[in-house]
């Protein structure tokens, strides 16, 4: 087997499963607050303490990417999704639930990082691009089986059977990533002292940083934590879907999700021949993502599944400040750049997650456990203006005179 393949497989489908464990909430939530009659607000702290612990271990992980052997974090971390995922289908209380999920998030909280970390060390530079492109893409496809899959597989066993199997998942791709994934290679000292120097605060008090960075932060929390909860309580509750009907259509949108990964990063490679910028072009997505959320409004009757997947499509845009934002820093320091930037996105769906719950439930539920339209209309007109203050910040920089980068992020 070759190395790419030794590499792209366990990784793979291990990003895969973290998607799945994301998104997976907005299927089986009708069926967690039947079971254990929880109220919207609580739904929204059950599900959004993956984000939570997640955003909470990519401050260490990027030390620990350059000091650890790839292989053997991510293969350990898995476990801890094992364990998360166990105690999720073995729950009978919602402190259970919140536990388990909070494990989860630290289990899956290096899969992205750790395959981006090996793809450098392992393959030429020339692939690089691709090859992180498919691995996105893959935690689109977890994405997809999160929905109209997943709920198939609930016509066939319960939530706690499904969290039983993806359990099991997370086993088997923590042993493919310690049999599979070659030893690295050992790095300079020189290297990871430098590396070792820069901290998260340093690098979000750069101009270069905090000049775009809420852009792409505010607009990823906000797809993350629609897409991976209330999209599918709005079609529930507010467009009168059934649960199957409701899974359809998120499937739809994680299939334009899917088509974002493997195309925004094509057309921002061939508009810079145009003297496009890829950070214009992820900007001018967050616009049109933004008013896709307006646009979602207006949307009645049948939905439209063109609006849907669009939305999904353009929630992407903000993953190409990625790579923008770690070519304006040293090599040495794009680790700790995109965790920085992993840090604000996934801080940022936990609070969304649970504050549209909180949102939501300024209304009373119907005896069904149904919220009124009105509740998730102003829900989501707040996850609007959300990303729409990421454009309006980034603006308002770009008035302002250019200072230069403080010395402790760019040495």
């Amino acid at each position: 087997m070759n190395t790419l393949l030794r590499l792209f497989l366990p990784f793979a489908l291990g990003y895969f499963l973290s998607y799945l464990f994301r998104v997976i909430s907005a299927v089986v939530a009708p069926a967690l607050t039947a079971d254990l009659q929880l109220d919207a607000a609580t739904l929204g702290l059950i599900s959004s303490s993956y984000f939570l612990t997640f955003a909470a271990c990519q401050i260490p992980l990027g030390v620990l990417l350059d000091r650890i052997e790839v292989r053997k974090l991510a293969a350990v971390l898995l476990l801890f999704a094992a364990t998360g995922s166990l105690v999720f289908a073995l729950a009978d209380s919602a402190l259970g639930l919140l536990v388990g999920r909070g494990l989860i998030g630290i289990g899956v909280s290096a899969c992205l990082m750790a395959a981006f970390k090996a793809y450098v060390i392992w393959l030429p530079a020339a692939r690089l691009p691709l090859v992180n492109g498919l691995q996105l893409a893959c935690g689109g496809l977890g994405a997809l089986a999160a929905t109209s899959p997943v709920e198939w597989l609930l016509g066939i066993t319960d939530w706690r059977g499904l969290f039983l199997g993806m359990a099991l998942l997370c086993l088997l791709a923590s042993l493919l990533l310690w049999l599979l994934v070659p030893k690295r290679p050992g790095v300079p000292a020189a290297v990871s002292e430098a590396v070792a120097k820069l901290s998260v605060i340093q690098v979000m008090l750069d101009p270069r940083f905090y000049r775009v960075a809420p852009a792409s932060v505010l607009s990823q929390a906000s797809f993350i934590a629609l897409q991976s909860l209330w999209v599918g309580a709005w079609l529930r509750d507010v467009m009168g879907l059934s649960d199957a009907a409701a899974a359809d259509v998120l499937f739809v949108c994680a299939a334009g999700m899917v088509a974002g990964f493997l195309l925004m990063g094509l057309i921002a490679d061939r508009v810079q021949h145009l003297g496009l910028a890829p950070r214009q072009l992820s900007l001018g997505g967050i616009a049109a993502f933004v008013c896709l959320l307006v646009l979602l409004q207006f949307d009645s009757g049948t939905p439209s599944l063109l609006l849907w997947g669009l939305l999904g499509f353009f929630g992407t845009s903000g993953t190409l400040m990625f790579a923008g934002l770690a070519q304006q820093f040293p090599p040495s320091q794009s680790g700790r750049v995109s965790t920085s930037l992993n840090l604000g996105i996934f801080v940022g769906a936990f609070v969304m997650q649970w504050g549209l719950g909180g949102i939501v439930q300024l209304w009373p539920a119907s005896a069904t456990g149904q919220y009124p339209a009105m509740a998730y209309r102003v829900a989501f007109g707040v996850a609007c203006l959300v990303p729409a203050t990421g454009l309006l910040w980034y603006a308002l920089c770009t008035r302002r005179p250019q200072p230069d980068s403080p010395n402790a992020a760019s040495t």
